[in-house]
This record gives structure tokens, C-alpha cells and sequence, in this order.
């Protein structure tokens, strides 16, 4: 539904996005990450129609955004960045305006209303003029402006800003729920997020794309991931961890009297347990009593600090 090829844009001398290219398909929800000025608002404004790209080139549903701009855009639904609206109008005259301009009419329109009202938990505030909301309700309202016309491709830009926990755990699951049917680009900064709606996540850095895949292939780039975590119950210090088949380094940590903590660095899976039952066999030749053996899934914060920190500063 989206195809973003090779694309770049500078403002001046300064070069927003570098040469990205990533593709997202019906069903598929994607998080995009980056620290502030990486090009994610530049990126999502290109895919939009809203700028236009210096080199490269944008397809979405298949039509060139150079093209054939009009019809690709009635595909997209847009959340901008700051939740713009008219202050004077009310809620239900703001979504009917944006219901008229989408192409919705007498009854269709006033269904397409009702219906992002509703999905939004709008009715409260419904006849209340715009500018008297609360930040979250007139997130809520452009929220549900971006969605009036029942789009096959959604494009919102920190959809989840100053909303409250219980707000942004509403939204998420909209998120989550119309990227069933839907091709869903939305950048965050909230890292939990990506783990809550997303299929994938791209990490764009200083306009270039540095990291593309599912969150577990994100969080499985983590510096401990995949290693066992391991206390162990025993009146001397254990031997023979590090000698064990598929332990790559073993790490001593610090422990309490009669305790023992270790790290033992792998890259096995989960799913493979070769390495716990040789842990459990030795530990019951030895009368090791074992507290604790847990491997550990990575961090999204820590990938992302990996990859977009200066060395300096990691």
C-alpha cells in the first residue's frame, strides 16, 4: 500500500532524508522511531503529498504521489504533527466539515460522524467548541478527522501526544485494531508503544533508515539478548558453567552470602532449552539448588540508544 524508494530531501544545506526506502503492506502497522530532527515528520509529509521528495520516488495503493497525487491521497488518512483544527467550530461541525471535504454526503456523512464519535469517546464533548478542549480531546478530534472517510492507509504523527495513560491505551488499541485491514505508518517516541500496536518498527537516524524489523528482531539486537540469567543456591562457588555446550562467555555477578549470580552469554532462542536441562543436571550432580534461570528478551530502549547515541556518549 505504501512504497517509499529511494527517497531524499534537503532543506538548503541541510539533508533531511537520505536515500529511505522501506514498503509497508495491508495489515501491517509501523512504528517509526528516531530522536528529534531524524526526518520522521519530513518522511510521513513526503508519503502524504504534503512535500514533495528531491530524488526518489512515492507510491501509494500502487499510484505514483508525483503522478497522480489527488487519487492517491483519498486513500490516506492524516494525522499531522500538533493536532491542527479550527478552534472556532464545534466538534460535530469541524468532523462534518471534514467529512464534507473527503466527499461524504447527507446520510453517509452523518453515519461517518456518529461512527468516529463513538470509536473516539467524543460524545461527551460533541457540541463544545474546539478551543475550549483539553488537549487530549482535541487530539482525540483530529484523531477521528483522520479516520471520518474509513481510509486504507493511515499516516498520524505521534497520534498518542498529550494524552493521558488511560487515553493512550485507548488509542493503541485502535491502532492495533484498524491495522487488521489497514497499512498504518505513525511515529513515536514511546518505545512501550511500538512493543503495544506495532507489526514493525523502523529506526530512521539523521535521514537515514538504521534499523528495520519486528519488534522481537529489534529488542533480539540487544547487547544481553538471548542470555540466561542464573542464581544459584550452593555452599562453595559453582564450576563448570562456562564449559557447558552453547555458552559463549560466562559473566560473574554480584551475589548475597550463599548466593551465586551469573550471566551466561548465548544466542540460543528461547524455544531451544538444550542449555537450561544441561544447567539443571549439573546443578543436581552438584546439590546446587537453583533460584532463579530466566533469559533475557533485550530492551527496545537499549537497541535504540545502541544504534542513534555517539559512541561517546552511549
Amino acid at each position: 500500500m505504501i512504497e517509499v524508494q529511494n527517497v531524499t530531501k534537503s532543506f538548503g544545506r541541510k539533508t533531511a532524508v537520505e536515500n529511505v526506502s522501506f514498503v509497508v503492506k495491508k495489515g501491517e502497522v509501523l512504528g517509526f522511531l528516531g530522536p528529534n530532527g531524524a526526518g520522521k515528520s519530513t518522511t510521513m509529509r513526503m508519503i502524504t503529498g504534503y512535500l514533495e521528495p528531491d530524488a526518489g520516488k512515492i507510491t501509494v495503493g500502487g499510484m505514483d504521489m508525483a503522478q497522480d497525487a489527488l487519487h492517491a491521497r483519498r486513500l490516506i488518512g492524516y494525522l499531522p504533527e500538533s493536532a491542527p483544527a479550527y478552534s472556532d467550530l464545534s466538534v460535530i461541525d469541524f468532523l462534518n466539515f471534514a467529512a464534507e471535504i473527503r466527499g461524504l454526503r447527507g446520510a453517509a456523512r452523518s453515519k461517518a460522524v456518529d461512527r468516529v464519535i463513538e470509536m473516539c469517546f467524543l460524545g461527551s464533548v460533541r457540541h463544545q467548541s474546539i478551543d475550549t478542549l483539553s488537549k487530549g480531546y482535541r487530539h482525540r478530534t483530529c484523531f477521528a478527522q483522520s479516520v471520518i472517510h474509513d481510509p486504507e492507509v493511515l499516516v498520524m504523527d505521534e497520534p498518542t501526544d498529550g494524552l493521558d495513560p488511560n487515553q493512550k491505551h485507548e488509542v493503541r488499541n485502535l491502532i492495533k485494531e484498524m491495522g487488521k485491514s489497514k497499512a498504518i505508518v505513525f511515529s513515536t517516541h514511546i518505545l512501550e508503544e511500538v512493543e503495544a500496536a506495532c507489526t514493525r518498527a523502523i529506526i530512521i537516524d539523521r535521514g537515514k533508515v538504521v534499523a528495520n524489523g519486528t519488534p522481537a528482531d529489534l529488542k533480539g539486537r540487544a547487547r544481553n539478548a538471548g542470555s540466561l540469567l542464573l542464581t544459584l543456591k550452593a555452599t562453595s562457588a559453582p564450576n563448570g558453567l562456562e564449559k557447558i555446550p552453547g555458552v559463549d562467555q560466562l559473566e560473574t555477578l554480584s551475589g548475597s552470602e550463599g548466593e551465586h549470580h551469573f550471566r551466561l552469554h548465548s544466542r540460543k532462542s528461547a524455544k531451544d532449552t538444550t542449555i537450561e536441562e544441561a544447567i539443571a543436571d549439573l546443578a543436581l550432580k552438584n546439590s546446587w539448588r537453583i533460584i532463579r534461570l530466566t533469559r533475557e528478551e533485550g530492551r527496545l530502549d537499549e537497541v535504540f540508544r545502541s544504534i542513534t547515541l555517539p559512541d561517546n556518549v552511549r
